[in-house]
């Protein structure tokens, strides 16, 4: 199966200018925990996390209106191919210890998302346990 046949289309993302306040009620309101940061190009920048939000912003006391997406999100950018075999987003997913990966076009461009929850849904493989198992691996050393 191919990423773009799993994937969540026109995903929901911010701006690296909009606060973090705005970007907590877009989650709210949308009932989601994590945006990509794009340009005007729609060219992913980044990422944001509802826990982002709660240690790098609220943690610190830091102004929610005024703090920006780009002050605290994270830059390192993992991504797919719509074309690319999904075993190869697992695999992404397990090396780089995400639970999301965004899929990107050629250009860079943000065309969707593929959750772990989306890959476990749709396969229940014992894969899928070994990914997760590398994926939460990150929060039991915190």
């Amino acid at each position: 199966m191919r990423c773009e046949e799993l994937m969540k289309r026109n995903p929901e993302c911010v701006r690296p200018q909009d606060s973090i306040h705005e970007a907590a009620r877009l989650m709210r309101d949308k009932g989601i925990g994590f945006l990509p940061v794009c340009d005007e190009e729609e060219k992913v920048l980044g990422t944001i996390t509802d826990r982002d939000i709660v240690i790098r912003a609220v943690a610190d006391n830091r102004p929610l209106q005024s703090t920006t997406c780009e002050d605290i999100m994270s830059r390192e950018v993992v991504c797919c191919r719509p074309d690319d075999d999904l075993s190869d987003c697992e695999d992404a997913m397990a090396s780089r210890r995400k639970s999301r990966i965004m899929i990107c076009d050629d250009d860079g461009r943000l065309v969707g998302v593929i959750s772990l929850s989306d890959i476990a849904q749709h396969e229940r493989s014992r894969k899928t346990g070994k990914t997760l198992q590398k994926v939460t691996a990150r929060e039991a050393h915190v």
